[in-house]
């Protein structure tokens, strides 16, 4: 047998599993994770949408963002003004972008492919791909750091052992073993497909939901109030602008969170369920989760005599400062156990779904959601989160300047799905790779998303990189850095508009407004159809032909 026959043979072994009878092959544009919901895979109701928020909006972020504002130099009013009117921008945002799942029952990584065209799309897929790397990798250090939290619950020893790393590395050789031994439960939860995640949602809810109401039932009552940051002045180098900066780190928090709300909303059991969850809950979740961290950070401070902005550092602060008795170390753990949860579920709702799916769009023989959530921890840990979260200040910079290039995307998205299609779609030719799919443009790239979306960043990237050379930066570019989320979406939703006014785009409002589930439902059970022809063509003939037979599903919707 010869070398290249092996490796044909293992290429093979290590492809995508295909559904038996699932009327599709796996090619350049297609797998199971990429291809519309069937009906017997959205289970997902109401009531698990508002668990999906909130999972999302209460969580060490959602609560560190809130209250990193208050180490930033906002008072607590002005902090709390920010997170709500981020948090319902944030609303609205997930209902708009998530009618292309809701309607069509398709993620984030195909419906680029209408508005970038379909190799165009892996611009927008990478991007957010790199922009998840980040986050992941700040998620799982929090994880960690809660994992070394009840360690050090458990044995207060350990906790106090002198560092063996390098202060320099901004990283204790506690916190590195914590993020190790997240690592290892956070495996198993991606094995559960995401179909079925509501239950672990709900357990993860109700543990951080118990711990948030424990650190308000301790801070307020010892404190007396709400504590002094209520009644200090603003420290913040110019207000309007610091507020300004405060909303856009909450979009920026969420912004891939809402371009991408698709990928979960595809699962919906009906239409119209996500809609309240997104409008109500994911506004109250956040602005809630926020306000106990501003109330907790604002009345902690009085007690412990500083501010603590991250929930698992105030809870070390907490069982030194009761000299770790028995009753304060068994209420730590238990807390610690808590953001663990929240950790989990967060790092796989937000990070390890979508970006498994963005990483399956571009290699679908051979990547799916569950191995695109592995290799994405396998690289989200180079990220080095820990020196990101070294300052507020770093922290607030980065996560919005993550927005500086979701904002134009989701824009354009929006644009072109609803103002311009409106929410016309030809199913087949979003997984056809040929120049006769209508969403091939030239060559497959649209050149129109291309100069919107530059238009729509450029901008800002000066600010951004200004204020990550210096925080404290206040120059004209810096103060529009500030509002780049508003603004970058603004200028990507018309910019495409006009350029599409000048220029239309050819078929569309070809294709239907929903997806035909009796034709869907009939192509599956395996009649066959005749696809349109991939224009990389598998170089195993054989299977070609079985492919043409079988690939019913995107060929014939």
């Amino acid at each position: 047998m010869s070398s290249t026959t092996r490796l044909r043979k293992l290429a093979r072994r290590l492809e995508c599993p295909v559904d038996e009878d699932g009327g599709y092959t796996n090619d350049r544009w297609t797998n199971r994770d990429l291809i519309p919901i069937p009906p017997d895979r959205r289970t997902y109701k109401i009531w698990s949408f508002c668990i999906y928020w909130f999972v999302s909006g209460a969580c060490i972020s959602a609560y560190s963002t809130g209250s990193s504002l208050l180490a930033y130099g906002l008072t607590a009013q002005q902090s709390m003004a920010c997170v709500v009117i981020g948090a319902v921008i944030t609303g609205l945002l997930s209902v708009v972008s998530g009618f292309p799942g809701e309607i069509h029952h398709i993620g984030f990584t195909v419906v680029s492919r209408m508005s970038w065209g379909m190799k165009g799309s892996y611009f927008p897929v990478c991007l957010r791909v790199f922009t998840s790397v980040w986050w992941f990798g700040i998620q799982s250090y929090w994880g960690g750091q809660a994992v070394n939290l009840m360690l050090g619950a458990m044995s207060p020893s350990w906790k106090h052992q002198p560092n063996k790393f390098s202060a320099s590395s901004n990283i204790t050789h506690q916190d590195f073993l914590g993020v190790v031994l997240w690592y290892l439960a956070y495996i198993p939860l991606v094995l559960v497909p995401p179909e079925r995640l509501q239950r672990p949602f709900v357990l993860s809810s109700a543990a951080f939901g118990a711990t948030l109401i424990g650190l308000l039932a301790w801070a307020v009552p010892t404190a007396g109030g709400g504590g002094p940051l209520f009644k200090t002045v603003n420290t913040a180098s110019s207000t309007p602008y610091s507020m300004m900066l405060g909303i856009t780190s909450i979009l920026g928090s969420w912004g891939s969170g809402t371009i991408g709300q698709s990928d979960w909303v595809r699962y919906s059991e009906r239409r119209y369920y996500p809609m309240l969850s997104q409008l109500f809950a994911a506004p109250l979740m956040i602005t809630l989760c926020a306000l106990v961290g501003v109330v907790v950070t604002s009345a902690s401070s009085s007690i412990l005599g500083e501010i603590i902005w991250s929930p698992i550092e105030l809870l070390s602060a907490i069982q030194d400062y009761y000299n770790s008795t028995p009753g304060v170390r068994a209420a730590v753990f238990f807390a610690g156990l808590g953001c663990t949860c929240a950790q989990l579920s967060i790092n796989v709702l937000l990070n390890s779904v979508s970006t498994g799916m963005d990483m399956a769009g571009l290699w679908p023989k051979y990547l799916n959601i569950r191995r695109g959530a592995y290799l994405l921890a396998a690289i989200g840990i180079a990220s080095n989160p820990w020196q990101i979260l070294a300052s507020a200040a770093t922290f607030l910079s980065v996560i919005s300047g993550l927005g500086v290039f979701i904002a134009p995307m989701t824009g354009i998205m929006l644009a072109d799905y609803i103002v311009l299609r409106r929410c016309h779609v030809k199913i087949e030719d979003l997984y056809n790779g040929s120049p006769s799919s209508i969403y091939w443009f030239k060559n497959g790239f649209h050149w129109r998303a291309i100069v919107a979306f530059v238009m729509g960043a450029w901008p800002f990237c000066p600010g951004f990189i200004m204020i990550l050379i210096d925080p404290t930066a206040t120059n004209a570019w810096v103060k529009l850095f500030n509002i780049s989320f508003l603004v970058g979406l603004a200028i990507g939703f018309f910019v495409y508009l006009g350029i599409c006014l000048v220029s239309p785009i050819p078929h569309q409002k070809e294709g239907l407004t929903y997806l035909d589930d009796e034709r869907f439902c009939k192509n599956v059970s395996g009649e066959p159809s005749t696809p349109a022809v991939d224009e990389n063509e598998s170089e195993d003939k054989d299977r070609d032909i079985k492919g043409i037979e079988t690939n019913a599903l995107v060929r014939e919707v």
